[in-house]
């Protein structure tokens, strides 16, 4: 089945369809058609991704996170409170499950901040502040716990950090398409994992 231009199929709900390669995935970036704030979408994924490289350049499934984070408002326009899920779905096949996760995590991140720190609302820019009670605002006891227990929160939130700051006029950063080598290098790692080449019982000792 080709995917749909959209990424989506139904007609009662929105369903996101998972990219099938890294060419597909930049494509989509590259026509990123919204802005986050002060930057166009696609700009915002640059900055992210690159603050990311920056605090932890070992870490390239946490980097392409960044850079791929708010794709699902462009993938479910109609359903903005949910992107990061939309996202998730969209990247979870070709880039794993970690990246998956980490792009989920990304709205909880800053619903577990405003709760645990009620300085982190102060950083928030106006229209951030006000998303964050449409996407649920303040985490409940057992949200907070949730989060904890997902078993990457501490870079979901390292990843947030660099989304808030991910928003400055004319900065310089690298273009999209010097994030190709990152991108397939973690696609080919999950396409390993999928076909299960080399296995466990096969690697040696």
């Amino acid at each position: 089945m080709t995917l749909e231009s959209t990424h989506r199929i139904g007609t009662d709900r929105s369903v996101v369809k998972p990219f099938e390669s890294v060419d597909e995935l930049m494509a989509r970036l590259h026509g990123l058609s919204g802005i986050c704030e002060s930057v166009d979408a696609l700009q915002h994924g640059l900055q992210c991704g690159h603050q990311l490289a920056l605090r932890r350049p070992r870490d390239l499934e946490l980097q392409v996170a960044g850079l791929v984070h708010d794709i699902g408002h462009d993938l479910v326009p109609e359903d903005q409170d949910r992107h990061g899920v939309h996202a998730a779905e969209a990247v979870r096949w070709l880039l794993g499950e970690r990246v998956a996760r980490l792009v989920e995590l990304h709205v909880p991140a800053k619903r577990y901040l405003i709760t645990v720190d009620p300085r982190y609302t102060n950083l928030l820019s106006a229209r951030s502040a006000m998303t964050v009670q449409q996407q649920g605002g303040p985490m409940t006891s057992g949200d907070l716990i949730a989060f904890e227990d997902t078993g990457c929160s501490a870079d979901a939130l390292i990843l947030r950090m660099a989304d808030d700051g991910a928003k400055v006029p004319g900065a310089v950063v690298p273009p999209l398409d010097a994030w190709r080598a990152s991108l397939e290098h973690v696609a080919a790692g999950v396409a390993r994992e999928r076909d299960g080449w080399p296995s466990r019982t096969h690697r040696r000792r």
